[in-house]
């Protein structure tokens, strides 16, 4: 069994790799290599493969694939502020790089599965107060229409059975180690990711905004279980919106007070952004996430459990 995954330097990306190294399994056959692609080199040993190069570029994808992965963490891309500052980047590697890999995967001639990492960016409002399942994809962002278009290869690619895959509309990932990235969300992670490293931390927008989020412990759960997922229980709609926990600002500051006190909690300071705003304002807030939710895919429960996730898997590992 051979694994590739793209972005693989990238949080999720190392942590995704830590977790199948310490399984060493998927669908129940022994991981004989994995095959790590990014911009960067990700940090593996012998057998393994830690490659560099632009997943865009001539021959990169079709190179990839000729190790004939049986499974393939699509996790490459360009996030969602850098993608609406710089929007020849963000086409180049969000849907560019993302089609490169599917012909490559289609004049390789056989079918691995495919699992895609894409976003709740595809949905635009105006919103209800919950979105359901059957709610229209009308993103209001460059990065939105990038993911979005990379669903509709994804489906169709795996109609026409080039290869088996499943998209995952991954709610805002929180509490992210390690420095803010250039993604709209990055605050959502460094009010809480900061002050609990004794630094303080800047809050773009009101308490009150209500945001769904889910750590990067789940989401290495969502690409492990859509991994292994019977996918004709998922059917033709192979896009899905996952579950996470729907919380405000004030909601996630109580948290962090709650589990480090008053005085951590005051290393946050109010300094509003139009720019965040400008984008996180046309983002959804709570998913209903019905069918994922009935396929198996789990969060957490409460947004302190999200805390004590990060506290647990990066901060005491520092």
């Amino acid at each position: 069994m051979r694994v590739l995954i793209t972005g693989a330097a990238g949080m999720i990306g190392r942590k995704l790799t830590a977790a199948l190294l310490a399984r060493g399994q998927v669908q129940g056959r022994a991981i004989s290599q994995l095959i790590l692609h990014d911009i960067v080199a990700a940090e593996v040993e012998a057998p393994h493969l830690a490659l560099v190069g632009d997943l865009a570029a001539e021959g990169a994808a079709k190179g990839l694939i000729a190790h004939r992965p049986d499974v393939i963490f699509h996790l490459a891309g360009v996030v969602s502020g850098e993608a609406e500052a710089n929007f020849d980047l963000g086409y180049a590697v969000n849907v560019d790089g993302t089609r490169a890999l599917f012909e490559a995967i289609r004049m390789a001639d056989y079918a691995p599965r495919l699992v895609y990492a894409s976003t709740t960016a595809v949905f635009g409002g105006p919103f209800p107060e919950e979105i359901p399942d059957d709610f229209a994809p009308t993103p209001h962002s460059s990065y939105g229409v990038q993911k979005l278009i990379g669903e509709a290869l994804l489906s169709d690619y795996s109609r026409r059975r080039f290869f088996d895959g499943i998209g995952l509309r991954l709610p805002t990932i929180c509490v992210r180690p390690g420095k803010a990235n250039r993604a709209a969300s990055s605050f959502f992670s460094s009010i809480i990711r900061e002050p609990l490293n004794g630094l303080s931390a800047d809050l773009p927008v009101a308490l009150d905004w209500l945001h769904t989020m889910a750590s990067p412990r789940a989401a290495v759960g969502f690409f492990l279980h859509a991994a292994e997922l019977d996918l004709a229980a998922v059917g033709l709609r192979r896009n899905l919106t996952l579950p996470g926990v729907a919380v405000t600002v004030g909601e996630q500051i109580e948290a962090l007070k709650r589990a480090a006190g008053a005085d951590v909690a005051a290393l946050i300071r109010d300094v509003p952004d139009p720019a965040v705003w400008a984008i996180v304002q046309n983002w959804p807030r709570r998913f209903a996430a019905t069918r994922a939710k009935a396929l198996g895919f789990r969060a957490e429960d409460s947004f302190d459990d999200i805390v004590q996730a990060y506290i647990e898997d990066d901060l005491r590992k520092r």
